[in-house]
């Protein structure tokens, strides 16, 4: 029984391990530079330049947001500190978007698990999609101040929060290592179970679902896109999570442009967050804000499957190709770093919450 088990059990382990490793460096780098683009920015400068323009602070909103590696969750909080420093509801509705959809980290195991085109194209989707929605917004909803919204972003990387005269003082060691503990502790650490969750799931589907059936569903006409929609929009899932699950459709015979939406709308929206923005931006901002995602990322979605066929190229046959040019022994020794990183990161938060958490003594 145990044997048969095993047996079972092991070509599954064995996909979500490839997936692991062929992604590993990638993170490990996305991370670095992660940590880097959030000690040395300050949300003071960001905020003066999201405060004036229906389409400029937009513009600057969508292009802050591609490179900074925060889940649909972890980038509300974010944004609505900048709304209250004066960023207009456009620039913070784009900010909202472009910056789930896509990040540094996301970057980087796209390129590793997909392919150059989708790294490319999927954070000019994020920016188009963000810009789209941030100008409409602008222009159909009134900027009025809301009701208080108190500053919500978290960190106890112990720089970030300092104010910008007091963190120019410190030394940039010092900095850096701030920003390697928020990448590799806090940020790691609370990512890290989506991270997982989501190349189990990769590897389920890959070893699991039939081809014949993902091709069926999720085979290029515009049917698959809107129900990769529906799934996407309702599920809680991280930009850098969603890419192995999107490597592992397209490997079973999803067309690129299903794969996008996924990509798109499933990092960009959740239950949780769509119940903050009613609250904080309203019904109409939110409305703008769904619609936007929906149809942009369909439409962007068909455009990708056009430039895919105009090429001439099959999906299927170049995904995971650009890994392919690190060697065997730099990606073992990145995936044990790695995790052993992931489990002292979860640890550590875990630690942190425990030790917050109020006495019911």
């Amino acid at each position: 029984m145990a044997i048969g088990i095993v047996n079972l059990l092991s070509p599954l382990i064995g996909e979500i391990w490839w997936i692991y490793s062929e992604s590993a460096p990638y993170l490990l780098f996305g991370f670095l530079i992660a940590g880097l683009i959030h000690i040395f920015s300050t949300e003071r400068l960001i905020g003066k330049h999201l405060g004036k323009g229906k389409i400029s602070s937009v513009i600057k909103a969508a292009i802050i947001g591609i490179p900074i590696p925060l889940c649909s969750c972890g980038v509300v909080p974010t944004a609505l500190s900048l709304r209250k420093m004066g960023a207009t509801r456009g620039a913070t509705t784009a900010f909202l978007i472009s910056t789930p959809e896509t990040g540094v980290d996301s970057i980087a195991i796209t390129y590793a698990l997909l392919d150059p085109i989708m790294t490319v194209f999927r954070p000019i989707s994020a920016f188009i999609t963000a810009v789209v929605s941030g100008i409409l917004t602008n222009i159909m909803v009134s900027d009025n101040s809301e009701k208080s919204i108190g500053m919500l972003v978290s960190c106890t990387c112990g720089v970030c929060e300092l104010k910008d005269d007091e963190k120019a003082s410190i030394p940039y060691v010092k900095r850096i290592y701030a920003g390697m503990r928020f990448a590799f502790v806090e940020l790691l650490g609370d990512m890290a179970k989506w991270l997982i969750a989501g190349m189990v799931i990769a590897g389920i589907i890959s070893y699991l679902v039939p081809t014949s059936l993902i091709e069926t569903f999720l085979g290029g006409n515009i049917t698959s896109m809107v129900l990769m929609l529906i799934v996407g929009i309702p599920l809680y899932v991280c930009a850098t999570a969603s890419t192995p699950i999107a490597a592992a459709l397209l490997l079973k015979g999803a067309s690129p442009g299903a794969a996008l939406v996924f990509l798109l709308a499933g990092p960009a929206t959740n239950m949780a967050t769509i119940t903050m923005l009613y609250k904080f931006l309203g019904k109409k901002s939110l409305v703008i804000y769904l619609a936007s995602i929906s149809i942009c990322s369909v439409g962007l979605g068909m455009l990708l499957n056009i430039i895919y066929s105009s090429a001439g190229i099959e999906s299927t046959a170049i995904v995971g190709k650009a890994s392919e040019i690190l060697p065997d022994g730099v990606k073992t020794v990145a995936s044990v770093v790695l995790l052993l990183l992931i489990i002292h990161g979860i640890y550590r938060m875990h630690h942190s919450k425990n030790r917050n958490a109020p006495n019911r003594d």
